[in-house]
């Protein structure tokens, strides 16, 4: 398989993942603060990053990148809430 068709599927997947994550939350299967809807953020964000990168679609990058660091922000407030209880 040559990179680009690599790149898509990557790209497909990260789509995949976000609307997953948003329709789970919205038909309440799932909180907004959990460990598996933040994760699942983190790793669409991921995949979605390395497809805007690739096809140089900075804007794109850029919202992910925030994406993802919100997604590691909510999971580091949870954790730290934990530790502290």
């Amino acid at each position: 398989m040559n990179i680009n068709l690599w790149i898509d599927i990557f790209g497909w997947i990260g789509v995949v993942l976000f609307l997953v994550a948003y329709v789970l939350v919205s038909i309440k299967r799932l909180e907004g603060d959990s460990i598996f809807y933040q994760a699942m953020n983190i790793v669409a964000g991921i995949l979605l990053v390395v497809n805007s990168l690739y096809y140089h679609a900075m804007p794109s990058v850029g919202v992910n990148a925030a994406w993802i660091g919100i997604g590691v922000f909510a999971l580091v407030r949870r954790w730290r809430k934990s530790v502290q209880s």
